[in-house]
């Protein structure tokens, strides 16, 4: 459980992704605050700076958004020890890769399937809607967001993996191995 239960209005953005890392994508979503350019802020910038220049959004209510946003993204997520545990006890979990081509034929998880387009379709069509799904990507970000996409197509226990193959590969299996991504 998250010891912070509020969040000051003069936190940094910078500081504010730190602690909650799913704040920008709650942010946009109810607001449309940090998604693309025109709506962008800079890492220096106070929550409370950010929300005066966009309609003056209350701030308030935007920090009951974030923290309400972080805790349902919480249970969105299972931690590397839990999916660890339930692949060694044997399991039926349907693991979906969403990174790129290359980092999937780099280093995987056991069974995982790399997600394609053509996957999504079959996903959609034929999957069961009440099976564990987990996916997972290098960190932890861009599966937060697949699992959302499939929790809005009625998939009911979708789930991503906290942190990623990293962190998989750090505190379950140190087999697996780590890279980084470089910046372009």
């Amino acid at each position: 459980m998250r010891a912070t239960t509020t969040i000051d209005p003069t936190i940094t953005m910078r500081e504010l992704l730190e602690q909650f890392p799913g704040a920008q994508r709650a942010m946009f979503r109810k607001y449309h605050i940090g998604g693309c350019s025109s709506c962008g802020f800079s890492p220096d910038e106070t929550l409370a700076g950010v929300c005066a220049r966009n309609d003056n959004v209350d701030v308030e209510e935007a920090i009951e958004h974030i923290l309400s946003n972080d805790a349902a993204e919480r249970a969105m997520q299972i931690e590397p020890r839990e999916l660890a545990d339930q692949l060694a006890a044997g399991e039926q979990i349907k693991l979906l890769d969403v990174r790129t081509r290359e980092e999937f034929g780099a280093v995987k998880l056991p069974n995982a399937q790399l997600f394609t387009q053509e996957l999504m379709q079959q996903i959609l069509s034929d999957w069961s809607r009440t099976d564990l799904v987990v996916i997972y990507d290098h960190q932890g970000t861009r599966s937060m967001d697949a699992a959302a996409y499939f929790q809005g197509h009625d998939f009911e226990n979708v789930k991503s993996l906290r942190g990623g193959i990293d962190a998989y590969s750090a505190e379950e299996d140190s087999s697996l191995p780590r890279y980084q991504l470089e910046k372009s």
